[in-house]
């Protein structure tokens, strides 16, 4: 584990670090394509409603229990074609970047999946934003499509670049 900072399951005291991260993200980039931040509760609401279905919420933590990043998964699409792949997001602090924070915080989330037996992982990530691009390179995820001007944010056209990193080798859904 890193020394400066821990991983571990959200709790809901944990919402008012996360909605800070969120909404930061909200106002100042275009990971997130909406316009409005959200309250502490809608945070909240959202790390219970993650965990109801039995999706890990997690929180990397600094000595002092601050938020410094969070990353979950849930699923791809509500199909039961679909129930073996699973779409994450990964937020980090702005001031907490660099510092292996995004890396530990997926490698993690990507041991759970594997451990409930998860199949494909995607990631849609902002075309323009190479720092989350890396890392998932990084990590072993390959590109797998792009959709042009799909998004806006700031008076501009964003794509939408989709990555998915396979989890396991079956050559079936049973095997």
């Amino acid at each position: 584990m890193n020394p400066s900072f821990d991983i571990r399951d959200a709790v809901a005291a944990d919402a008012e670090g996360i909605a800070a991260i969120y909404n930061h993200a909200v106002l100042h980039t275009t990971a997130i394509w909406i316009d409005t931040p959200v309250d502490i509760a809608n945070r909240a609401a959202w790390l219970a409603g993650v965990q109801r279905q039995g999706y890990p919420v997690l929180v990397a933590v600094d000595a002092d229990a601050s938020v410094l990043g969070y990353a979950a998964f849930g699923d791809w699409r509500p199909f039961d074609g679909d129930s073996h792949t699973v779409e994450h997001s990964i937020y980090i602090r702005h001031d907490a970047r660099g510092r292996g924070v995004g890396k530990a915080l997926m490698e993690a989330l990507i041991a759970r999946a594997k451990a409930l037996g998860k199949h494909a992982m995607i990631a849609a990530i902002d075309a323009g934003n190479p720092a989350s691009l890396a890392l998932h390179v990084k990590l072993g995820f390959r590109e797998v499509g792009l959709l042009p001007q799909v998004g806006m944010k700031f008076g501009k056209w964003l794509d939408l670049a989709f990555l998915q990193l396979m989890l396991d080798d079956r050559a079936t859904p049973e095997g």
